[in-house]
């Protein structure tokens, strides 16, 4: 009975295996986030309001399919996190910039978000391992946490680039640096894989912000100028080819030890 139940719960959990190709596919989704949702609020003029009302439609018609989605669909999922992804860019552009809440401002409100929706998720379901997501209700919290988290990433990229004179480029330095850390810690230590997980996982959306404005910020500010619908049709043809070429299969996310 029990083997039956893990059986059953590896073919509910519909989001990837946590390897290498689950980092590098994160970390470049996270970076089209911040050029795509540019593309469409500057290059395109649609303004933050209107390109977080698109992205927003975006993301509630995808969350919706994937939670509705009965096994792991590579492109699907990750159609989900890019669109989370651009919406946290608009989103957080919209609040640090149109409502004038500032990027301390914004990170410190979008923090309390994030860790209120951890701890309602484990309040409610004992856990905060991705390993549990195989429920409607467990994947409604893990879809929210994801959302504040790449909402605050962007928060947080920019006030490392903008209000600590860092630049785009120091900031992709702290951001890569503290997650060689995180990645160092799991290897050398027993510090709990879930919170290792989650550390990581949030420090890739900055680390991508961060990069996605090097590259297409004018050189002026510290970037390099690039077209943003070119760097994000780039990034996109990365993805991919990624999917495609990388082994996609679900399930074996890290637990908690002990």
């Amino acid at each position: 009975m029990a083997e039956r139940e893990t059986i059953c719960r590896k073919l509910s959990i519909r989001s990837p295996e946590v390897t290498l190709a689950f980092w590098v596919i994160k970390i470049a989704a996270t970076t089209l986030g911040e050029t795509g949702g540019d593309t469409v609020t500057m290059t395109l003029n649609w303004g933050y309001l209107a390109g977080t009302a698109l992205f927003l439609a975006a993301l509630v018609l995808l969350v919706s399919l994937q939670i509705a989605a009965r096994r792991f669909h590579p492109f699907l999922y990750w159609a989900t996190i890019t669109a989370s992804t651009t919406f946290g860019t608009t989103m957080a552009d919209f609040a640090d910039r149109s409502l004038g809440i500032g990027y301390t401002g914004g990170s410190s409100v979008l923090l309390v978000c994030l860790l209120a929706t951890l701890g309602l998720w484990y309040w409610s379901l004992g856990s905060i391992s991705v390993a549990t997501v195989f429920t409607p209700k467990a994947e409604m919290f893990y879809w929210a946490a994801i959302t504040f988290s790449q909402t605050l990433g962007t928060a947080l990229g920019d006030w490392m680039a903008d209000s600590t004179g860092l630049g785009y480029g120091g900031g992709a330095l702290v951001f890569g640096t503290a997650l060689a850390i995180v990645a160092t810690a799991f290897f050398r230590t027993n510090i709990s894989r879930v919170t290792l997980f989650w550390a990581a996982f949030n420090l890739t959306r900055p680390l991508g912000a961060t990069v996605g404005d090097f590259l297409d910020k004018p050189v002026q500010d510290g970037g390099l100028a690039l077209s943003r619908p070119l760097a994000s049709a780039v990034i996109a043809i990365f993805i991919l080819g990624c999917l495609l070429v990388l082994p996609q299969r679900a399930g074996s996310h890290p637990v908690q030890s002990g």
